[in-house]
């Protein structure tokens, strides 16, 4: 496919569009377009039918047969040349990016989310690390789960360095940010099609342990803030509270850690049918 190829030669405007989509999460949402560099991102994001918006490389370095590739395929709006120089100032690489991307945010809807009798989705309450959160993204994406929800004041889900730690989970699975009111709406509305929807938080403080949960219904997973847990409001609307027994000194399990167990343990009930003792 033929793609209108421009020349920078400098710090233009069109340069400093691609920085400050990286850098300002204001201008990201603004323009609704984020930064993205690295094989898996790209090719996930390719794979999954984003839009691109433009593609950035330098004619001054001899490119992969994956870069040609991807750039020959291309259906971005416009591939832009640039000085080796500038990519490395862009490129948060050691070795900068053979190309970068610049892809087009999805609508921010839940209906993104498809409803079916065997739903999983999962909600993180103030998510404060972008490596736990691409985190739990790779696991939701791992583990089939339906959807992540990221809801209150929390990190930004399209950082640069949230997408990094996704490895491209991000673009295979619908993630979502959430007001707490709309969210609680959405899942009643779920519940009228689907009433044996259950809400299960996680807490290292609950009484129940995680294999006491019948996960082949389908389930609204809430996992909560790094430091403060679930809060009060999300407690109140969960059917269940559990945990996951530990041992030794740690009081508790990383949220990423604890997230995967959880997911893991779903989905191996969901393989095998409930086989907790009567």
């Amino acid at each position: 496919m033929s793609v209108k190829t421009k020349k920078i030669y400098s710090e233009n405007n069109d340069y400093q569009h691609i920085d400050v989509i990286k850098r300002n999460r204001e201008k990201r949402n603004k323009y609704k377009e984020i930064f993205v560099e690295g094989v898996k991102p790209i090719e996930r994001a390719i794979q999954n039918n984003w839009e691109f918006a433009a593609f950035a490389y330098s004619s001054q370095r001899k490119l992969s047969n994956w870069a040609k590739d991807i750039l020959y395929h291309s259906k971005a709006d416009i591939h832009y040349d640039m000085p080796l120089e500038l990519m490395e100032k862009l490129s948060d690489k050691e070795e900068s990016s053979e190309i970068i991307a610049v892809v087009s945010m999805p609508k921010n809807d839940l209906a993104r989310i498809k409803i079916n009798q065997n739903l999983l989705a999962v909600i993180f309450d103030r998510p404060s690390s972008h490596g736990n959160l691409g985190t739990i993204m790779r696991s939701c994406d791992s583990f089939k789960a339906d959807g992540l929800i990221i809801t209150g004041h929390c990190v930004d889900l399209y950082d640069p360095q949230t997408i990094r730690a996704s490895l491209g989970s991000i673009f295979s699975i619908p993630v979502i940010r959430s007001e707490q009111r709309e969210l609680v709406s959405w899942l009643a509305e779920v519940k009228e099609s689907y009433a044996d929807l259950q809400i299960i938080g996680t807490s290292a403080k609950a009484e129940r342990i995680i294999t006491d949960a019948d996960f082949t219904k389908p389930t609204a997973l809430l996992l909560g803030n790094e430091t403060e847990g679930l809060s009060k409001g999300y407690k109140e609307i969960c059917d269940r509270l559990i945990n996951i027994p530990i041992y030794g000194s740690a009081t508790s399990l990383n949220v990423g850690c604890a997230a995967s167990i959880c997911l893991y343990e779903i989905d191996r009930q969901r393989r095998q049918g409930d086989t907790r003792p009567v």
